[in-house]
C-alpha cells in the first residue's frame, strides 16, 4: 500500500511536468500569426494591397476604371524595376542609396550618345547597360574589397553618379524624337483586358520572374539568403561571402540599366532630373513588400506588391482630393508599420 502511494506521488510531478510542457508548447494565436508571416513574407503586403484596392474602389468609382489602372501600372514600372535590384541587396543585409542616380546616369549615356553621335539604338542601349553594370561593380568592389559599409558606399556613389550625370549631359534633356525608336520602345502600349499596358511593364514583370526563379531554384539564390541571414555561418559553410555580395551588386547594376530603359519609354525623354531620388521609393517598396532590412528573409514578388501598394495609395488618395503632403505622410506611416511588423516577426522567430 505504501509503495503504491509512493509511486502515485512520484508520478504526480511527472504528470505535472508533462502538462506544463504541453502548455508551453501550445502556440498562441499571435504566435501562429508570427510563424505564418515568417513562412510567407508576401502574405501581409498582398492582404494590404487587396484591402486598399477594395477601399479606394469603394470611395471613388474612377479608381477601378481601365484607364486609371493603366496609369497605376505605368507609374509603378520604374520603381518596381529598381526594387528588383534593391531587394537583392537588402536580402544580403545591405542597402543601396545610389539606385536612382545610377539609373539616371545610364539613361543619359544611352540617350545622349545616340542623339549626339547618331549611334544606333542597340549599341546605345548596350552602352547604357554597361554603365549600370559598372555602377554595380564599383559599389560591390567598395563593399567586398575595401570593406566599407553599404550605406556609406552607396551614399557616396549616389552623389558621384549624380555629378557625373550632370557633367555628361550638361543638364540638358534629350527628347524622344531625338533618340532611336528602340530606346523609347518600352513606352509602347498594348491593350490587355481593356487596360493599356506598356512594354516597360512587361519587361519589369520579366525581371521579377527571372529573379524569383534564381532566388528560389538555384544555388546562387540559396547563398544570397544564407549570406543575408548570417555571414559568419555562411563562410563556415564554405560559401564565398565576398563573391556572393559582388554578384549581387553587379546583378543589381544590370537591373538599374534596365530600369533606365523603362524610364526613357515612360516619359518619352531622358532627363538628368528624372528619378534621381527614386532610391527612397525603391527602399519603400522593398520594406513594405516584406523583405527584412536585417537580411535573409523576403521574396522579390513582395517588392512588386510593395511598389503596387505605394502606387495604389498615391493614386487613390489623389483621386480622393488628398493633398500631396498627406500622401507622402501616408507612405511614411506605411514604412514605419512595415518595419515594426518585421521586428515583431523576427522577435517571434527568436
Amino acid at each position: 500500500m505504501t509503495t503504491t502511494k509512493a509511486s502515485t506521488a512520484a508520478s504526480v510531478p511527472a504528470n505535472g511536468e508533462h502538462v506544463a510542457d504541453e502548455f508551453l508548447r501550445r502556440e498562441t494565436f499571435a504566435g501562429r500569426i508570427q510563424s505564418t508571416l515568417h513562412r510567407y513574407p508576401a502574405l501581409s503586403p498582398a492582404l494590404v494591397l487587396l484591402l486598399s484596392v477594395i477601399v479606394f474602389g469603394f470611395l471613388n468609382e474612377r479608381f477601378l476604371r481601365p484607364e486609371n489602372l493603366s496609369l497605376v501600372t505605368q507609374q509603378v514600372a520604374v520603381v518596381g524595376a529598381l526594387a528588383v535590384g534593391q531587394t537583392l541587396i537588402i536580402l544580403t543585409a545591405g542597402i543601396d542609396l545610389s539606385v536612382g542616380s545610377a539609373m539616371v546616369l545610364a539613361t543619359m549615356v544611352m540617350a545622349q550618345t545616340a542623339a549626339s553621335s547618331g549611334l544606333p539604338g542597340l549599341p546605345s542601349l548596350a552602352l547604357g547597360m554597361a554603365v549600370g553594370l559598372a555602377a554595380g561593380v564599383i559599389n560591390g568592389f567598395l563593399v567586398t574589397r575595401v570593406k566599407l559599409p553599404p550605406f556609406i558606399v552607396t551614399l557616396g556613389t549616389y552623389n558621384v553618379f549624380l555629378a557625373l550625370t550632370l557633367l555628361y549631359s550638361h543638364g540638358a534633356t534629350v527628347r524622344g524624337g531625338e533618340m532611336p525608336g528602340l530606346l523609347t520602345w518600352t513606352g509602347t502600349a498594348f491593350s490587355v483586358g481593356g487596360v493599356r499596358v506598356t512594354v516597360g511593364v512587361f519587361l519589369m514583370l520579366a525581371m521579377y520572374a527571372v529573379t524569383a526563379y534564381a532566388l528560389r531554384s538555384t544555388a546562387w539564390g540559396r547563398h544570397v539568403y544564407a549570406v543575408g541571414d548570417d555571414k559568419e555561418a555562411a563562410a563556415l559553410a564554405g560559401i564565398s561571402v565576398s563573391r556572393v555580395l559582388m554578384s549581387v551588386y553587379v546583378t543589381a547594376g544590370a537591373t538599374f540599366g534596365l530600369a533606365g530603359w523603362i524610364l526613357v519609354g515612360r516619359i518619352n525623354a531622358a532627363s538628368p532630373n528624372a528619378g534621381a531620388d527614386a532610391h527612397l521609393d525603391s527602399i519603400t517598396a522593398v520594406v513594405i513588400g516584406g523583405t527584412s532590412l536585417f537580411g535573409g528573409r523576403g521574396l522579390v514578388w513582395g517588392s512588386l506588391l510593395g511598389a503596387l501598394i505605394v502606387g495604389v495609395f498615391r493614386n487613390g488618395l489623389s483621386l480622393a482630393g488628398v493633398d500631396q503632403l498627406y500622401q507622402t505622410l501616408t507612405v511614411g506611416i506605411l514604412v514605419i508599420v512595415a518595419v515594426s511588423i518585421d521586428q515583431w516577426i523576427r522577435k517571434g522567430r527568436a
